[in-house]
C-alpha cells in the first residue's frame, strides 16, 4: 500500500545539537564501550567556538541488550522521575546525563534488579519505545539549564527496528561504526553502511577496536582476531574514513564492568600504558567526531 502524506520528515532532538550515533554490524564488538567513552572524550573537549568544555549526554537505545546502566555505574537506580510536562529526566554519574530502558524497567523481586529483566516486544512496541526515548526526554531537566551539545546514542547491533526507525525519524549528525577485524564482523559492517546510506543517515567513519593485544611479558603487540589489512582494505572499498585502531585492553573492560570508564582515569605508571594508549586513540576518534559532526 502507498504511504499516506509522503515521506516522513526526520525531526530534531529538542535541546539536542548535535547527535552522534554508535554503531556495529556485529554484537560482541564492543560497541558500547566505545560508546561509553566516546561521550566522556567529547566531554573532555574545549571547543574553541564555545570557549568551555563540550555539555554531552548518553542515550542507550539497545532496547533488548542495555549496557549503559552498567559501563556508567548505575546498575541499580531509582525509577525515573518526570517534569510536570511528563517528559523523563535523565539520571546522571561522573557528571553525565544518560537515559536506557534499563531504567524503566522493572525490578524483579528476587534480585532486586532490572539485570535479568527481559525486554520481549514485538515490532512496533520497540518502535514505540523507541520514539519515546528520542523525543520524551527532556535533556535540560535534572539541574541543567541549557541544551546539550553533543548525544552520543548506542545503537543495538545488526540492522533491525531501531536502528532503520532512527534513521527514518531521526536527524542525525554522524555516525561511528564500531569492528573488528574478523570477516564475520566486516561482512556486517558492509551490510550496515548500505543501510545507513539506505535512509540517509551520515557515516563520520569507521573504527576497528580490539586491532591487537600487548604481551605485558614480551611488550610485542599480538593481532588476536587477523590482521587489520582486512579492515583497512573494507573502509577503502567502502570510501570510509578510519577513525582509529585501538588495542585490547583488559583494564578498559574492567573499568566498564565497574561502572567507571577509562576516560576517566588518568594512567600514572608504566603498567597503564595500555590504557594510556587507548585513551589517547579515543580522544582522537572524539576530535575527529566532533568535527566532521560541525562541518557538515
Amino acid at each position: 500500500m502507498p504511504r499516506r502524506g509522503g515521506a516522513i520528515e526526520k525531526r530534531a532532538i529538542a535541546n539536542v545539537n548535535k547527535v552522534i550515533i554508535v554503531a556495529s554490524g556485529k554484537g560482541g564488538v564492543g560497541k558500547s564501550t566505545i560508546a561509553v567513552n566516546l561521550a566522556f572524550a567529547l566531554a573532555q573537549l574545549r571547543d574553541a567556538t564555545l570557549n568551555r568544555n563540550l555539555r554531552v549526554g548518553i542515550l542507550d537505545l539497545d532496547i533488548f541488550g542495555p549496557s549503559i546502566p552498567t559501563l556508567v555505574g548505575l546498575k541499580d537506580p531509582d525509577e525515573p522521575r518526570l517534569t510536570e510536562a511528563g517528559a523523563i529526566i535523565p539520571l546522571t554519574n561522573h557528571g553525565i546525563p544518560t537515559m536506557s530502558m534499563g531504567y524503566l524497567l522493572p525490578k524483579e523481586a528476587a534480585s532486586n534488579s532490572s539485570d535479568d529483566t527481559p525486554v520481549v516486544w514485538r515490532g512496533l512496541m520497540v518502535q514505540k519505545a523507541v520514539q519515546q526515548l528520542l523525543f520524551d526526554v527532556d535533556w535540560t531537566a535534572g539541574g541543567r539549564e541549557t541544551q546539550l551539545d553533543a548525544l552520543v546514542i548506542d545503537m543495538p547491533p545488526g540492522t533491525g527496528d531501531v536502528p532503520l526507525t532512527l534513521g527514518q525519524l531521526l536527524r542525525v549528525d554522524g555516525t561511528v561504526i564500531v569492528s573488528t577485524p574478523q570477516d564475520v564482523a566486516l561482512s556486517d559492517v558492509r551490510k550496515g553502511v548500505a543501510m545507513f546510506r539506505k535512509v540517509a543517515v551520515p557515516i563520520t567513519g569507521i573504527l576497528l577496536n580490539q586491532t591487537h593485544f600487548v604481551c605485558p611479558s614480551c611488550t610485542a603487540p599480538h593481532p588476536l582476531f587477523g590482521s587489520p589489512e582486512k579492515f583497512r582494505s573494507v573502509a577503502k572499498q567502502l570510501d570510509l574514513d578510519v577513525l582509529g585502531e585501538l588495542p585490547l585492553v583488559p583494564d578498559v573492560s574492567e573499568g566498564g564492568d565497574k561502572g567507571v570508564p577509562s576516560m576517566l582515569i588518568s594512567p600514572s605508571t608504566a603498567a597503564n600504558t595500555g590504557r594510556a594508549t587507548w585513551n589517547d586513540g579515543m580522544k582522537s576518534v572524539a576530535k575527529a567526531v566532533w568535527k566532521k559532526a560541525n562541518s557538515s
